[in-house]
């Protein structure tokens, strides 16, 4: 069987390469490796840092976009992450750097360049969400507990960093849920979202709204076991990384095994890969071939 490639659009590195801190070369040493393994398009995910180095992080990866050549993931923009969260769900990200999220912060490191910013809807205090929107920004919901989501494009990671399920009043998970224009990002790599919770969001939300993501860390697919993470020390024993404290850092597979697993547990929609062609509004040429048990046998450029 054959599908269109995939398409990541949360993730903060793989093959030993942080975004955050990646230089030129490495991005286009990432771009062309990912392509191997399916991968078509990505959106370079950012943790939260300091107003200099994200803006030095989007000048980089805006530099390595122009630079590259067919056999590439194509680099489609920014995916802001940090920032803009609520420090009850910060996860591994550093409190330190938080701003609120309002039209004159993000002004601080705006560029044509992003194209995804998840945000923390409850802390907003003016027409922030309009103002991305005419920028042609998806904004998402994330590291959140705000249960209004109104005019948010998606949910990023949903459950991981945010107010889970209530049976009264609202909270993000559950208004996301039961949205069906809210796109939801979901990882479904075992570790973070339980198989019975993963069922619950692929009963609820209509199947072309999934978007599978890996979050993925440097150390996947890398001989790394600790590192450097937002400012945080963290370590990987070879099936999920975490800091000293056990806060999940981020995945650390990729979105092909992700596919393959969730066909394992009989999860897996082909729809899946379909719909961030849909949310994004974009194209790729290039095909993947699969096994029947959706493994990949060949990435067809």
């Amino acid at each position: 069987m054959k599908t269109r490639l995939l398409i990541e659009q949360h993730f903060h590195g793989c093959f030993g390469v942080d975004f955050n801190k990646a230089e030129v070369k490495d991005i286009l040493f990432l771009a062309k490796e990912i392509k191997k393994y399916g991968i078509g398009g990505i959106f370079p995910t950012l943790v939260t840092d300091s107003i200099e180095n994200t803006k030095r992080a989007i000048s980089t990866i805006k530099e390595a976009a122009k630079l590259q050549t067919p056999d590439m993931a194509r680099i489609f923009g920014v995916h802001l992450e940090g920032i803009f969260l609520n420090p009850d769900k910060k996860g591994i990200h550093n409190p330190k750097h938080f701003l609120k999220p309002s039209i004159n912060n993000y002004k601080l490191i705006e560029d044509d360049f992003i194209k995804i910013v998840t945000l923390a809807p409850e802390f907003i205090e003016d027409d922030l969400i309009d103002y991305l929107h005419t920028k042609g920004i998806k904004v998402q919901a994330g590291h959140c507990v705000g249960g209004n989501l109104k005019g948010i494009d998606g949910a990023t990671h949903l459950f991981n960093a945010m107010s889970g399920i209530v049976h009264r009043g609202k909270s993000t998970v559950l208004s996301a849920l039961v949205n069906d224009d809210i796109y939801t990002e979901i990882i479904a790599d075992g570790i973070h979202v339980s198989d019975e919770a993963l069922k619950l969001t692929f009963k609820t939300k209509p199947t072309d709204k999934v978007i599978l993501v890996s979050d993925c860390l440097p150390c996947t697919k890398s001989e790394l076991k600790e590192f450097t993470f937002a400012d945080e020390r963290v370590f990987y024993n070879g099936i999920k990384a975490t800091s000293k404290e056990g806060t999940l850092a981020g995945s650390t597979t990729l979105l092909p095994d992700i596919i393959t697993r969730l066909h394992s547990v009989g999860l897996f929609n082909p729809q899946y890969i379909e719909n961030p062609y849909t949310y994004h509004n974009i194209d790729l040429k290039g095909e993947i071939e699969w096994t029947d048990d959706w493994k990949i046998l060949q990435v067809i450029n």
